[in-house]
């Protein structure tokens, strides 16, 4: 049975682990960590058939087959390449980080020569089974347009600098339209689903990002326009927020869950 570890006890860590603990998911739960202590002593009182360790991640990569990182980008940095040098398949959450070519690189390079598997969920968009497919051939263009309501992107850096007022919006408003490469600093929020998509299809500098502050929106939106040798294609998601924390969108923690139940399944459908 495939043994994991897990880095970071927030919603989408707490997703995965009740879904190990109730058999969703065929694995043994074997570690947890947190850089609050209590928070992952917490989740396990929680757990009615798994009893993982609280283990340092450094510990924890020894024993294990599969890392999951639910934490943060700065986790990306300081956990995965010791684990794919420990030769444990990782799987990874915090997308955004591969924004910094250098480091899907180094990620990209080691898990290669440790004959290792780096997975990433689709989190909270749809359609990278049929972007996957099309990249087989060429792929013209790729545009992510995200909707959401003008207080959800309050904070931004883009909007910030260039003094939008967000109150101020009244109908459906372009705020940026640029390739991924600035898109994830203009909008870090909106950071790792324009990173998946940009890896899964042509690159972070070919892939096009539109943000739109729309008011009348209670959902956030995500549309993906594909167009290649194949044909073209659209797809779009309405998200609705976790239950647990409306920060985070309800696809995502389901997506995690989706990819470890794949991981673990011996039949496997889908690109």
């Amino acid at each position: 049975m495939l043994k994991i570890g897990l880095i970071g006890c927030g919603t989408i860590g707490t997703s995965i682990c009740k879904a190990i603990d109730d058999g969703t998911i065929e694995a043994e739960l074997f570690a947890i960590y947190d850089r609050n202590r209590e928070d992952a002593e917490d989740l396990i009182s929680t757990l009615e058939m798994s009893e993982p360790k609280v283990m340092e991640a450094a510990e924890m990569i020894k024993e294990i087959d599969l890392l999951v990182e639910c934490a943060s980008q700065e986790a990306v940095y300081e956990i995965i390449p010791s684990a794919l040098l420990a030769k444990c398949d990782v799987m990874i959450m915090s997308v955004g980080a591969f924004a910094d070519e250098k480091l899907y690189n180094t990620i990209k390079g080691l898990a290669k020569d440790n004959n290792c598997k780096v997975y990433l969920p689709s989190g909270a968009i749809v359609g990278l089974d049929g972007l996957k497919s099309a990249s087989s051939e060429d792929i013209y263009s790729v545009t992510l347009t995200t909707q959401k309501p003008p207080s959800g992107l309050a904070g931004a850096p883009h909007v910030i600098r260039n003094n939008i007022d967000l109150d101020k919006i009244t109908g459906k408003t372009v705020l940026f339209e640029g390739p991924a490469t600035e898109a994830v600093k203009a909008f870090p929020a909106n950071v790792n689903v324009a990173a998946t998509l940009s890896i899964a299809g042509i690159g972070f500098e070919k892939t096009t990002v539109k943000i739109v502050a729309n008011p009348a929106l209670t959902r956030n939106i995500h549309e993906i326009s594909v167009e290649g040798a194949f044909g073209e294609f659209t797809t779009r998601v309405e998200n609705v927020p976790s239950p647990t924390n409306p920060k985070t969108s309800y696809l995502a923690p389901l997506s995690a869950i989706a990819t470890l139940k794949k991981i673990s399944d011996p039949f496997q459908t889908g690109t």
